[in-house]
C-alpha cells in the first residue's frame, strides 16, 4: 500500500509541476517575449519565474513529499556502486556541479535544479545561502535560455507569416 501512495503522489505531483511549467515556456514566455520584447519581456519573465519557482519550493518544504522524485534521486545518488563504471560516474556526478548546474537549469527550472542540487536527501529545510547561490545562478541561466529560445521561435514565426503575405501578394492573391 504505501508504494502504491508513493506512485499516487509521484504521478499527481509530475503531471501537476509539468502542466504548469508547460504553460509557463510554452505559452506565456512567447506571449510575453512578443508583447515587451526580449529585454523587458525577458526581465518580466525572470520576475515571475522567480516568484512561481520559490512558491513552488516554499509549497514543496511544506508539504514534505517527494511529489516529483528528486529525493529518490538524490538517494540513489548518493548510493556507493560496486563497479568502475559507477563508482566513475558517481565520482563525476558528484564533482561537476557547474555542468549539472547549466544542464538542470536549461532542461528545467531553478526549482528542481536547487531541490536537487541542496544537500541532504528527505530535508525539506529551505534554502542555505550555498541554495540561494544556485537558485539565483540557475534563474538568470534558464531564464537567458528561455528568453533567446521565445524570442528566436517569435522572430521564426513572424519571418514565416511575412514570407507567406509576401507570396499571396506576389502571386496576385488579395
Amino acid at each position: 500500500m504505501e508504494l502504491q501512495k508513493r506512485l499516487g503522489i509521484l504521478g499527481i505531483g509530475l503531471a501537476a509541476n509539468w502542466a504548469i511549467v508547460w504553460m509557463f515556456d510554452f505559452v506565456l514566455y512567447p506571449f510575453v517575449i512578443y508583447l515587451y520584447g526580449i529585454l523587458w519581456g525577458g526581465l518580466v519573465m525572470m520576475i515571475l519565474s522567480f516568484l512561481v519557482c520559490y512558491g513552488t519550493l516554499l509549497f514543496y518544504d511544506w508539504t514534505k513529499k517527494d511529489w516529483i522524485g528528486i529525493e529518490t534521486l538524490k538517494e540513489i545518488r548518493e548510493l556507493e556502486p560496486k563497479n568502475k563504471l559507477g563508482r566513475f560516474i558517481t565520482k563525476l556526478v558528484r564533482k561537476s556541479n557547474s555542468l549539472a548546474l547549466i544542464i538542470l537549469s536549461i532542461q528545467f527550472d531553478p526549482f528542481i535544479t536547487v531541490a536537487y542540487m541542496r544537500h541532504g536527501a528527505h530535508q525539506y529545510n529551505g534554502l542555505s545561502k550555498r541554495d540561494w547561490k544556485i537558485f539565483f545562478e540557475s534563474l538568470v541561466i534558464g531564464n537567458v535560455y528561455w528568453t533567446i529560445v521565445a524570442f528566436t521561435g517569435i522572430t521564426m514565426v513572424q519571418a514565416i507569416w511575412h514570407f507567406i503575405v509576401w507570396s499571396y501578394k506576389l502571386i496576385g492573391f488579395p
